[in-house]
């Protein structure tokens, strides 16, 4: 950085935290930045997005380097968001950090409180058992107008990620497979459906059912612990690698994948799934 733009860094604050605040007070100043001036909730919620998925793919690639630089990019948007908001006199940056901390000592009762010391399953368990006193009180705050157990779960997410925690809700509620089993046949059944619905060539009553079938496995995958979204994602980066496998064998022979059989390439999807078992 050169000694000019060091200057405009140490002027915007003491401290990290007011540095943060008084660049985004700038940037939306009247003589700030034409493109953040411009922008509201609508227009930057999916770079937020965007910014946590990032956060997400610099983990999984083990990138520190790149992980602090994407976390930055993230804390970007909040205080972006918390800038807009105060402007309307709805709340600002602060308030987001207090509310924050607040909640958390709430949360964790057993750190902050006199609750006893538990186990990691018990405090999720505590955790949900809060989050569920917190929803009630807003309702109780918005004369009941979110009425729905559901109501609250984010119709941003990805449909996968969304998937799951409707069902979760729901369980709370007993609504849910007493065991696998349940769920199994169900998944038969939807497979079944979307059999019978391909073969029918409505394009409307096909993705209805391939979403209950999606719908259910997601259900199987809450219920055996597992993540879908991160079992999805690990047979994504699975797939990639092998399909890249069979490129460089391709490359090798001196062929291209166009002009390929399918038994030709099975054998070296095959080859890249014994030399992932050796490695």
């Amino acid at each position: 950085m050169s000694d000019d733009l060091e200057a405009y860094f140490n002027a915007l604050g003491d401290t990290p935290y007011e540095r943060v605040k008084n660049l985004m007070a700038k940037l939306r100043a009247p003589d700030g930045c034409p493109w953040d001036r411009e922008q509201d909730f609508s227009d930057i919620a999916r770079y937020t997005i965007e910014e946590a998925y990032e956060v997400a793919d610099a983990i999984a690639r083990n990138d520190m380097a790149h992980l602090r630089e994407e976390l930055g990019d993230l804390l970007f948007q909040t205080v972006f968001h918390s800038r807009i908001a105060e402007e309307t006199g709805a709340f600002n940056l602060d308030d987001v950090t207090d509310d924050l901390v607040r909640k958390m000592v709430r949360r964790h009762p057993h750190v902050f409180g006199d609750a006893h010391e538990r186990s990691a399953e018990q405090q999720v368990a505590e955790w949900e058992e809060v989050k569920a006193q917190e929803r009630a009180t807003k309702q109780t705050k918005n004369n009941n107008k979110n009425k729905s157990l559901l109501d609250d779960v984010a119709l941003a997410l990805p449909a996968l990620m969304r998937a799951e925690k409707l069902q979760k809700r729901a369980a709370r509620v007993g609504f849910d497979w007493p065991n696998l089993d349940g769920v199994v046949d169900k998944i038969m059944e939807e497979a079944q459906e979307l059999k019978e619905a391909s073969e029918s060539l409505n394009a409307d009553a096909i993705e209805d059912e391939m979403g209950d079938l999606l719908f259910a496995v997601t259900n199987l995958a809450r219920k055996l612990g597992v993540d879908p979204e991160v079992a999805l994602r690990r047979t994504n980066d699975k797939f990639t690698r092998r399909f890249k496998f069979v490129e460089a064998g391709a490359e090798r022979d001196e062929k291209e994948l166009s002009n390929m059989t399918l038994e030709e390439m099975d054998a070296l999807w095959d080859a890249a799934k014994v030399q992932e078992k050796r490695s």
